[in-house]
């Protein structure tokens, strides 16, 4: 299973890869090395989906992305991602998105766009890691993070990244913040998750940021929260193997950041005197393994 797997990132992959050049079944057998029935049928088993519409939806995203980023001619945009037409892209892209293209880059709105799938995470490593191990201890520092607006679906149900997927798409969830991209604010970090407190209970959200003056669309079944501006405790462990190691950090940066008392805080460079500010502001999660590596953001103000 766990080559399956391996072989079906490949595919993914290439089809990243070579978008723009009107990849096919052929092709991609010639370099993943199995016969195209083969690829079709195995790429079905591990990802759910037929390679056929998973190709159509990553197209179709793309050329969203581009109409709405870029000034490139919709014929052009058309041509590059292998349809013969604007008429036949158009076609394609009212039945997906329920507009047409011309309407979307004139008033981009949340759409469900079709993200690309990673078949291969540590949950399906069956043995081993790649590579020698990254891990790390995990450490603290101070950051400040200016008030802004989150838009998030915010689920009291939900008590970590996990059970949040229970009870919601996640390839819905994650193709509409794509969509919204061109608007969402990075001041909150390289993620889209975290925790808030609501009545002493404790729940999970996933969404994006976005500036405290926006004021456009926001999608169905997101809600739009104003958060004030805080000082926040960093636990965070630097970039690391994801594939080996991902498991491991998560779980010391969570239980450094779980059982912290910012009162006292036995760190030289981190002063005392603080208490958490989590009834106010959320918690945020930052997971960007080989760049950013993992963080917990808690926020906190002074005694």
């Amino acid at each position: 299973m766990n080559q399956w797997s391996v072989s079906v990132q490949k595919m993914i992959d290439w089809i990243e890869h070579n978008i723009e050049n009107n990849p096919t079944l052929l092709e991609m057998s010639n370099e993943v090395g199995y016969s195209p029935y083969y690829c079709s049928s195995l790429f079905h088993k591990i990802s759910g989906m037929t390679l056929k519409s998973y190709l159509a939806g990553r197209r179709l995203c793309y050329i969203a992305v581009a109409l709405r980023d870029t000034s490139d001619r919709i014929i052009d945009i058309a041509l590059r991602y292998g349809f013969s037409s604007q008429e036949a892209l158009t076609r394609a892209f009212v039945m997906a998105y329920g507009c047409t293209p011309y309407s979307y880059r004139m008033e981009p709105r949340p759409i469900k766009l079709s993200i690309k799938q990673v078949v291969l995470n540590p949950d399906k490593i069956l043995f081993g890691g790649i590579g020698m191990s990254t891990v790390k201890e995990a450490n603290v520092r101070f950051e400040y993070i200016p008030a802004h607006k989150y838009i998030g679906i915010w689920d009291i149900r939900a008590k970590n990244y996990g059970d949040f997927w229970k009870y919601h798409n996640c390839d819905e969830v994650c193709g509409i913040i794509d969509s919204m991209r061109h608007v969402s604010l990075e001041v909150v970090g390289c993620h889209q998750a975290g925790w808030f407190y609501e009545n002493r209970q404790k729940g999970y959200f996933y969404g994006f940021g976005v500036p405290c003056d926006y004021s456009g669309k926001v999608p169905d079944g997101f809600e739009i929260r104003d958060i004030p501006a805080s000082t926040y405790l960093v636990f965070f462990h630097p970039p690391f193997d994801y594939l080996a190691d991902n498991g491991d950090v998560m779980g010391k940066v969570e239980n450094l950041a779980w059982n912290y008392n910012p009162k006292e805080s036995g760190r030289w460079w981190i002063p005392g005197g603080y208490e958490w500010n989590e009834t106010i502001c959320p918690n945020y999660q930052r997971h960007f393994p080989e760049v950013l590596g993992y963080e917990v953001l808690r926020p906190v103000k002074k005694v």
